[in-house]
């Protein structure tokens, strides 16, 4: 960090501390604030000098959109139009780890470079009390991509974000470590009105068919139709082999379930993928300041492990 950057303050959840963080958002800084899932980079989505500053601070593509919080349904509302099946998600999963994409509304305010170009919206209504509390206190739309450099691993706790972007933004507000600890599912739908899974995260296909009657899909499309689907992303620095059931000689481990009693560190211990889910990022941090090249073990293809595998994935891609 040079000798002249800004320092980042670190706020307490607090009236206080809440208040220092809206004012900054008013001004047009930027604020990490915890969501469930992981810490968002948040901006006021009108302000395009404060969207362009999330941009810079993460180093992110301009061609990859950004989700934008809001604090209820009305203020959803005023951005986009939601199809009854958008609604009857909304309805059963937000607040929550759940972004649904939906095509913008007419005089919505939103800053252009939040959506890249397109022609919808990924929304989303966190339900960390932190999130919450700072939605309401600063009264409109924030644009939240993870706070984190743009490809890096994502945070989950303060420490985290202050490691990756201390010095590039105005404050960190602290609600310790997130609970769920991969991002939202982003669901849009499809001509006939399905819905399609756009990246799978914190609310699995199997939670949604009981409330649609059936499991969305992924979606078939390569195109970037919202955020969070470059080929590349969440990668530590260190190379990453996936499916490992053993490490070789120079890599260190991380495991999953009972087998895998000699690894380095463990997404589970007992393979259960929603401590696995809560811990991926934190491990994969850790792994990554050893300095080693990274194995992971096989994690299962069902309910968050859908989530997981797509960040792993993402972190194994060539870059």
């Amino acid at each position: 960090m040079p000798a002249d950057a800004p320092q980042t303050e670190l706020l307490n959840v607090t009236p206080k501390g809440l208040s220092r963080a809206s004012t900054i958002l008013h001004r047009g800084g930027l604020v990490a604030l915890p969501t469930e899932t992981v810490y968002g980079l948040a901006g006021d989505a009108r302000n395009p000098a404060a969207v362009a500053a999330i941009f810079a601070a993460k180093g992110r593509p301009a061609h990859n959109p950004l989700i934008v919080h809001v604090a209820d349904m009305d203020a959803a509302l005023e951005l986009a139009q939601l199809d009854p099946t958008a609604r009857k998600l909304a309805q059963a999963f937000w607040p929550g780890a759940l972004t649904l994409v939906a095509p913008l509304r007419d005089g919505h305010g939103l800053a252009p470079a939040v959506t890249a170009g397109l022609d919808t919206v990924a929304l989303r209504m966190p339900a960390h009390p932190a999130a919450q509390a700072l939605l309401a206190e600063f009264g409109g739309p924030v644009a939240a991509p993870s706070a984190n450099p743009s490809g890096r691993i994502s945070p989950t706790t303060p420490a985290h974000v202050m490691a990756g972007l201390s010095g590039r933004i105005a404050a960190v507000l602290d609600g310790g470590a997130c609970a769920v600890g991969v991002e939202s599912t982003i669901i849009g739908t499809d001509a006939s009105g399905r819905a399609v899974v756009l990246r799978a995260g914190g609310i699995s296909p199997e939670m949604m068919a009981g409330v649609l009657g059936y499991s969305p899909a992924p979606t078939q499309t390569t195109a970037i139709t919202a955020p969070g689907q470059l080929a590349s992303h969440y990668a530590p620095r260190a190379s990453v082999r996936l499916n490992a059931s053993a490490p070789e000689a120079h890599e260190v481990w991380i495991g999953f379930g009972a087998a895998c009693t000699g690894a380095d560190f463990t997404l589970s211990p007992k393979g259960d993928l929603a401590e696995a889910a809560a811990k991926l990022f934190a491990v994969l941090h850790l792994a990554d300041a050893t300095g080693r090249p990274i194995a992971v073990a096989p994690v299962p293809e069902h309910g968050l492990g859908l989530a997981i595998n797509d960040r792993l994935r993402r972190a194994a891609a060539p870059r």
